[in-house]
């Protein structure tokens, strides 16, 4: 049925699908289902990623240079492929999608974080901290990490669009969400059949997808800036305290 159309059941907004089911209410359970998936799999592959970059890039060595080689080896491979062939092997479900996208994303987190740390480690508050005996535990956790929660966090804003249009892409193939379960990308795939008879069933899930991809874009540019107006502002205040302190 069209949008806009009543049955037994109330006013369909934006119609039924081939199964006359409301394709509003899908959209709803498909967009709880997306966002699950795009949350969980940022939060799993922010925490592996940052934790290994913290640590190869605080403590350098071997470890670092194991880690960036097989960084910059998992990144010259597209992650669309990776997950392609490990759901086909291990089968589509919720738990598979999610630890498929982490673990096709944690480097992005891994090289940001390291490059953070590397740029960190040697500035004067660590090293006062060490010439006052602090653990290498502690420096981490309580001058480290409060450092670099806000470019991360930016990071995973943008990296949530990018996970939700991957599960999109896995589900339209297949390889993702499945019946009875819905997304956006299940429903885009189960509307192709109808393009040209009912293009709403593509059309619905299609604009949905743009418009969170682009909305979710537009947070995180809001994020950076209001991170780097921060930084700046320390910066400043930083500043004008040494230059007193120079003065007096």
């Amino acid at each position: 049925m069209p949008p806009l159309t009543s049955s037994a059941g109330g006013v369909h907004i934006l119609g039924t699908d081939a199964l006359g089911r409301d394709e509003l209410s899908r959209l709803m359970l498909g967009a709880q289902i997306s966002m699950a998936v795009g949350i969980a799999s940022v939060i799993v592959s922010g925490l592996i990623g940052t934790f290994i970059g913290l640590i190869a890039g605080y403590y350098r060595g071997w470890f670092d240079d194991v880690v960036m080689r097989f960084v910059d080896l998992q990144m010259s491979v597209p992650s669309l492929l990776i997950a392609l062939l490990v759901l086909y092997l291990a089968g589509p479900s919720f738990l598979n999608v999610v630890l498929v996208l982490a673990v096709t994303r944690w480097m992005v987190y891994a090289r940001v974080a390291r490059g953070l740390m590397l740029s960190m480690r040697e500035v004067l508050f660590v090293e006062a901290s060490r010439a006052l005996g602090a653990s290498n535990f502690r420096i981490i956790v309580k001058h480290l990490l409060p450092n670099l929660a806000a470019p991360i966090m930016v990071l995973a804003t943008l990296e949530l669009a990018v996970m939700m249009l991957t599960e999109a892409s896995l589900s339209f193939l297949g390889l993702g969400i499945q019946p009875p379960e819905s997304s956006w990308g299940l429903m885009l795939a189960e509307g192709r059949e109808y393009l040209t008879s009912a293009p709403w069933l593509v059309a619905v899930p299609g604009l949905a997808i743009l418009f969170t991809a682009l909305s979710v874009n537009i947070i995180a540019t809001w994020l950076r800036s209001r991170s780097t107006q921060a930084t700046y502002s320390r910066g400043g205040s930083a500043h004008s305290t040494e230059r007193s302190s120079s003065a007096t």
